[in-house]
C-alpha cells in the first residue's frame, strides 16, 4: 500500500524510497496489503491436519530479532586501499523517460487525444502517447496544484513507518532517499542527491557520496549522519517498522565516514544487496531526541507533534493535513534553492492535495465535477460510468497492465484454516466467473499466485487458476472432519469436547467492489454448509487488525515488489507482514537460496517453486489480477505507466503536469 520530482533534470529517490521498502499493492501496493480482515472469535486447539499440512504445525509467532554483532568499521582510506571499487549508474528518472520518449512515435496530437473516447486498444494506445508526453521548456504551468486521489488515510506521516498505499503517495513526495528505480524495476542512485555509487568487488560493500546542497525542510543540512542514524533507528526492534526493516536486516552495519560520504556493510554478497541499501531516512537532529523515550515514533507529544507537521527531505513538506478529510502538500522552495543558489529544477506542481475518500462513486462525482484530478476506475466504473459526455467534458481514461494481485487471506492460526484441506476447499468453493465476468466486466485476468506470468521469477509453467467445483469443496471439507454432525445446515467439528459451527467473520475495506466480491463468497460457501459474516471496515482499521492478526479471514491486494524477494516479508515465518500466519521450512529455505544466488535464472527457478508451493498450500485465495484503469482530467499531462502503475516508480508522479494557460 507502497513506492520522482518535477521538471528537474535529476532524479527523485524522494519517491522511490519508500515503494522499494515493501512489496505492497496497499491499497495494492495502490491497493492497501490490508484491505480487509475478519474478526470473531479465536479458539484455542490443535487442528486435525492432513499429512501434507505437517510443516504448518507449529505455531507462527513474529520473529525474534537476532542480537546484532557489534560493528567497528575500518577508516575509509584502509578500506579505499584495500577494496576494487565498481562504478554504479547515477541518473535521472526524468531524463530516462525523455529519452524513451523521444524514440517513440507520436500517435496522434493532443487535440485529437483530448476528443477521444477510450473504447478501444487503439484509442488508448493514442491517448498515452500524446498525453503521456513530458512538456518541452516552459509548456507547464509551475504555479498548478494537482488535486490527487486516496482512498483511505494515513497511519503515520513517519516515513520509516511506511506500509499503505496512500502512505507510499504522499509520503513519496515528502521523503528523502539516494536511490531510485525505472520502469524496467532496474535500480539506480539519484542524481538530485548523489554524487557517485559504488559496489565493491567482492559485493560487500556500497560507497555512496552525497551532494553537499541537500536540506531538510527546516533549513538544517541533510548528511550521511542521518542514513547511519535511520538504519540505527530502523533495526531498533521496539521500532514498528513491518515493510521497511526487512531487507534492512541483511546489512552488517551502515557508517558516515564525514557528512557526505556512507558506505553499506553488508553481511555477505546476496542479490538483493541493491535493495537493501534502499530505506528511508529521518532527520538525526530531531528523532535523535525522542528516539529512546518513545520506541513507537508516535505516542510521546513531540512525536504526536511531528506527525501533524513533520521535517522532511523531499520537495514537498505537508501544509494541511486534516484526518480523513484532506491532506495538502506545498512545494518547499529549499529543496530547489539552498542559500540563495538554484541547485535542483523545481517539481512541476506547487501544491498537492490530497483527497481522501473511501467510497468510488463520491470520487468519480469528484472527478467529474473537477474537485480531483485522477483516480483509480472501478470496472464497472470504466464500462458503464465513464463513457458519455458527462464524463469526457473534463476528463479522459487510461489503461496498462499492472502487477497488482488481490486475494481471499486464511489466518492459518483460526482452527477454521489451519489445515490445507479446508483453504483448498475455499478457493474450490468460489465462483470465478461470476465475479470475474459480472462484477469486474471482464477487465481482470484471473490469478494463480503472488508473482505474474509475464515476471522472470514465475514458474515456466503456467499455474491454473482455481475453478469453482463444489463436489471437491465438500469433499474436501469431509476430509478434514467438518461436516454437518447436527443437521442444522452448518458444518461443525468437536474441538476441545465442544462442537464448534463452521462460522467466520471475513474483513474488508469499504469498497463496493471488495464487499460484493466477499458476499459472492458468501452465497457460495451458504452453498456447502459454511456460513461466512462480512464486516466491512475502515482502511485504517483493517491495516490495524491484520498488523495484529486478530482476524479470521480477510480481502486484500499487494503490488508487486521490484525484487522477488521483497515478498519474503509476507510468506517467511514470522515476519511481520505475514498476517495470515503462514510456514512452511522449504519456502523459508528458498528465500534465503534465492537472495545468495547470483544467476538470475538460477534465481528465478528459487521463486518459482516458492510460487508452486504457495499454491499447494492455498494461504490465500487469490482472485485476479488488476490492471491500472485511471481516469485523468484533461488539464493533467505526462501519466506513464509501469508495472508498478504510473506513480510507483521513477519518475511516476514527476512527470505528471499541467500545461499553462
Amino acid at each position: 500500500m507502497q513506492i520522482r520530482c518535477g521538471r528537474m533534470d535529476g532524479l527523485c529517490a524522494w519517491w522511490t524510497v519508500a515503494v522499494v521498502a515493501a512489496a505492497m499493492l496497499l491499497s495494492g501496493c495502490r491497493e492497501s496489503p490490508n484491505d480487509d480482515l475478519g474478526v470473531g472469535p479465536q479458539v484455542d486447539v490443535k487442528p486435525e491436519l492432513s499429512s501434507s499440512d505437517a510443516v504448518l504445525k507449529q505455531p507462527v509467532t513474529p520473529a525474534v530479532e537476532p542480537e546484532r554483532e557489534p560493528f567497528d568499521p575500518p577508516a575509509l582510506a584502509d578500506l579505499d586501499q584495500a577494496t576494487t571499487w565498481i562504478d554504479r549508474p547515477v541518473q535521472d528518472g526524468l531524463v530516462l523517460l525523455r529519452a524513451a520518449q523521444a524514440e517513440e512515435n507520436l500517435l496522434c496530437s493532443t487535440d485529437e487525444a483530448l476528443t477521444l473516447k477510450n473504447d478501444s486498444a487503439d484509442t488508448n494506445a493514442k491517448i498515452l502517447s500524446a498525453l503521456g508526453r513530458l512538456p518541452a521548456d516552459g509548456e507547464a504551468d509551475l504555479e498548478a496544484r494537482i488535486d490527487r486521489h486516496v482512498m483511505g488515510d494515513l497511519g503515520s506521516t513517519n516515513p520509516i513507518m511506511i506500509s499503505t498505499s496512500a502512505e507510499f503517495d504522499i509520503l513519496g513526495l515528502t521523503g528523502f532517499g539516494l536511490f531510485s528505480f525505472g520502469r524496467d524495476l532496474d535500480p539506480f542512485a539519484a542524481a538530485e542527491t548523489v554524487v557517485s555509487w559504488q559496489t565493491s568487488a567482492d559485493g560487500l560493500l556500497d560507497k555512496v557520496v552525497m551532494r553537499d546542497d541537500l536540506v531538510w525542510s527546516d533549513g538544517s543540512p541533510i548528511t550521511a549522519h542521518d542514513i547511519a542514524f535511520s538504519y540505527t533507528v530502523i533495526m531498533d526492534p521496539r521500532v514498528p517498522v513491518p515493510a521497511v526493516r526487512s531487507g534492512t536486516d541483511q546489512l552488517r552495519g551502515v557508517h558516515a565516514y564525514d557528512d557526505h560520504t556512507i558506505v553499506f556493510f553488508h553481511q555477505e554478497p546476496l542479490a538483493t544487496n541493491v535493495w537493501n541499501i534502499n530505506f528511508p531516512v529521518l532527520p538525526k537532529h530531531v528523532y535523535e531526541k525522542t528516539w529512546e523515550q518513545d520506541p513507537t515514533l508516535k505516542d510521546s507529544p513531540e512525536h504526536v507533534a511531528l506527525e501533524q507537521s513533520p521535517i522532511v527531505g523531499g520537495p514537498y513538506e505537508i501544509v494541511e493535513r486534516t484526518r480523513g478529510q484532506q491532506i495538502v502538500l506545498r512545494r518547499r522552495e529549499n529543496w530547489s534553492a539552498v542559500n540563495g543558489k538554484k541547485v535542483r529544477e523545481e517539481p512541476f506542481f506547487k501544491e498537492v492535495r490530497f483527497r481522501i475518500i473511501e467510497d468510488p462513486n463520491t470520487s468519480l462525482l469528484a472527478l467529474k465535477a473537477g474537485d480531483i484530478h485522477e483516480m483509480i476506475l472501478t470496472p464497472e466504473q470504466w464500462t458503464t460510468q465513464t463513457t458519455d459526455e458527462d464524463f469526457y467534458q473534463r476528463n479522459t481514461k487510461a489503461n496498462a497492465p499492472e502487477w497488482v494481485s488481490f486475494h481471499l487471506g486464511w489466518n492459518i492460526e483460526s482452527p477454521f484454516f489451519a489445515d490445507r484441506r479446508v483453504r483448498r476447499a475455499m478457493s474450490y468453493a468460489f465462483d470465478y466467473d461470476e465475479m470475474l465476468d459480472k462484477l469486474c466486466y471482464g477487465l481482470y485476468q484471473p490469478c494463480a499466485g503472488n508473482f505474474p506470468d509475464d515476471s522472470w521469477m514465475a514458474p515456466k509453467k503456467k499455474l491454473q487458476p482455481y475453478k469453482q467445483d463444489l463436489d471437491t469443496a465438500e469433499a474436501l471439507l469431509d476430509e478434514a472432519g467438518w461436516i454437518d454432525r447436527d443437521n442444522d445446515g452448518i458444518r461443525d467439528k468437536e474441538i476441545d469436547g465442544r462442537l464448534v459451527p463452521f462460522e467466520f467473520s471475513i474483513l474488508c475495506s469499504q469498497q463496493p467492489l471488495r464487499i460484493a466480491i466477499c458476499v459472492l463468497m458468501k452465497d457460495c460457501l451458504d452453498r456447502i454448509g459454511v456460513r461466512m459474516n462480512v464486516k466491512p471496515v475502515e482502511s485504517t482499521v483493517l491495516q490495524d487488525l491484520t498488523q495484529k492478526r486478530k482476524f479470521q479471514a480477510y480481502f486484500g491486494g499487494w503490488g508487486s515488489g521490484t525484487d522477488p524477494d521483497t515478498s519474503e516479508n509476507i510468506w517467511k515465518t514470522g515476519a511481520m507482514r505475514n498476517f495470515v500466519n503462514y510456514s512452511n521450512p522449504e519456502v523459508d529455505r528458498l528465500y534465503e537460496e534465492g537472495r545468495r544466488e547470483l544467476d538470475r535464472a538460477k534465481r528465478a527457478g528459487k521463486y518459482a517453486r516458492i510460487q508452486e508451493i504457495l499454491y499447494e498450500d492455498q494461504p490465500y485465495t487469490w482472485l485476479f489480477w488488476r490492471n491500472s484503469f485511471y481516469g485523468f482530467s484533461k488539464r493533467v499531462r505526462g501519466y506513464v505507466f509501469s508495472p508498478r502503475g504510473p506513480f510507483h516508480y521513477s519518475p511516476g508522479f514527476g512527470s505528471l503536469w499541467m500545461p499553462s494557460e
